[in-house]
């Protein structure tokens, strides 16, 4: 093995990545500027379930357990409920589709993880001053004279990455919001909140703007206040703002602060040996909580590439499929969550009447609903141009594979499909074909198990004489017909040329 991995940055990112990289035996350095963890405020609190998912595949399934799961989402203008949405649907997995948990609490738990895992050597108080590449590897100087050696390094220092991005020599273009955010965590008991996410299109106690109110554990609630950018966070009108929502009742604040939202992208997320991931590499506003789950697809997109490459079962150009996949998945948050601070943030007198008719006609009509744009939740995005992928027409290709209960001889600690993908590459054939031939095509682990066996209910709706390919982090490579074209799909999903 060659040199370890450099991680810079210990937030939830760049932790998912050194967890993930050593699942897969990869040592990692894991660096961060901070002298210590410093745990203040929920900060991103919204985790979607194939983060979860991802989490519970180092070891740290107590994030979803120790969540909050809320069942619905009710936007509201002014004194009227627009419409509500519910997000009872576990369909084939175990896990919620959002659990509400603080990033401080979700930080602790992969802590805990990294402890003990001894692959993984944490550094706090390493500010990284310097990148240096070679054809060989990265050379990290930190201030203070501290020097790295790292065969690859992933960027994840967050938000505040900007001389990292400058050391790269990285574009990070975007536009930053004039209004501001005012954001509380109070402690209090709200019978009957305990499970709703509200939004508040223009409150009599917010005119003009706009409220969120999450639930969290602990009967702890966040409260978003759209402000003006001259607001002045007085402390008596705080409590009046509070106590507009939820009346003469007691509550405790646990912690407040004012944010402006950015909507940011590099221009790359490779930049030879180093992968840019995270807040690092975009910024989205939060409202369909895009930000840390987008980060941590990121995080699981690196880290399974730069093993594959370390262990020598692809090309160092697997690692440009990152930069196409993710920067893609990138943008499209980028432009989801910029159409949402367009309706939320309107910035000309006729953005403003625009929204107003829509909201008013919301309030009756089933059409104007639909053009009331409060957020549109994370989900997993589609690989489905990506060089990795085999393009068939009408085929679930470069989508995440759903999750379902599976019996495997042998591996009682497996229950669900997605354990199974992370092994290496999955194929799932629906007839005897020969397998002997994608075996061959590479080095990496393969498994091969039948469509009856592990989906009886038919979920995948795979059809007669179709072999899946399943890539490690779950995304369908290809669905194909025989043993040659099954043999290529797994080249390609790991960018090995087809004469090599």
């Amino acid at each position: 093995m060659s040199a370890p991995v450099a991680v810079i940055g210990n937030g939830p990112v760049g932790q998912t990545t050194a967890l993930l990289l050593a699942r897969w035996g990869i040592p990692v350095v894991l660096l961060d500027s901070r002298p210590a963890r410093d745990e203040v405020g929920s900060k991103a609190i919204c985790q979607q379930r194939d983060v979860l998912d991802i989490w519970s595949a180092v070891g740290a399934g107590r994030i979803a357990d120790d969540g909050l799961m809320w069942t619905t989402a009710r936007t509201f203008y002014r004194d009227r409920e627009l419409f509500s949405r519910s997000f009872v649907d576990p369909g084939c997995s175990p896990l919620p589709a959002f659990v509400n948990v603080s990033q401080s609490h979700t930080e602790r738990v992969l802590d805990e993880r990294i402890a003990a895992q001894p692959l993984i050597d944490v550094r706090w108080g390493h500010e990284v001053v310097g990148v240096e590449q070679s054809a060989d590897g990265v050379t990290l100087t930190c201030l203070g004279g501290a020097e790295i050696q790292a065969s690859y390094a992933v960027a994840a220092a967050g938000a505040r990455g900007d001389r990292v991005r400058r050391l790269l020599g990285v574009g990070f273009d975007g536009q930053s919001f004039d209004d501001r955010f005012l954001i509380c965590d109070i402690r209090a008991e709200l019978p009957g909140w305990e499970t709703e996410r509200r939004f508040h299109f223009d409150p009599a106690w917010n005119p003009g703007r706009q409220v969120l109110i999450h639930p969290c554990p602990d009967s702890t609630f966040r409260i978003d206040w759209q402000v003006p950018a001259e607001f002045d966070p007085d402390p008596a009108a705080l409590d009046t703002r509070i106590r507009q929502i939820i009346g003469d009742r007691p509550y405790e604040l646990v912690w407040q602060s004012v944010y402006r939202f950015h909507s940011r992208c590099v221009d790359r997320m490779r930049v030879g040996r180093v992968l840019l991931a995270g807040d690092c590499a975009h910024l989205v506003a939060p409202f369909g909580a895009r930000g840390l789950n987008s980060g941590v697809a990121d995080a699981e997109n690196a880290a399974w590439k730069l093993a594959f490459v370390l262990h020598g079962w692809a090309p160092d150009t697997l690692l440009d499929s990152y930069d196409t996949e993710r920067l893609a998945a990138a943008r499209e948050n980028l432009a989801i969550t910029s159409a949402t601070m367009r309706f939320l943030v309107p910035r000309t007198e006729a953005e403003r009447a625009a929204r107003r008719r829509i909201l008013d006609a919301a309030v009756e009509t089933a059409d104007a609903r639909a053009l009331v744009d409060s957020g549109r939740f994370a989900e997993p995005f589609c690989y489905a141009d990506s060089p990795l992928t085999t393009p068939v027409a009408d085929r679930p290709v470069g989508v995440l594979v759903p999750d379902m209960p599976v019996a495997v001889p042998g591996r009682p600690d497996v229950v669900r499909l997605r354990q199974l993908v992370r092994d290496g590459l999955l194929a799932l054939t629906t007839d005897d074909i020969d397998t002997a031939p994608f075996k061959a095509a590479t080095t990496a682990p393969t498994r091969v198990l039948r469509v009856a066996d592990v989906d009886p209910g038919g979920v995948l709706k795979a059809r007669p004489g179709e072999t899946w390919l399943l890539r490690p982090d779950g995304h369908i490579a290809a669905v194909v017909h025989s043993a040659a074209d099954l043999a290529a799909a797994a080249r390609r999903a790991l960018a090995v040329s087809p004469t090599r």
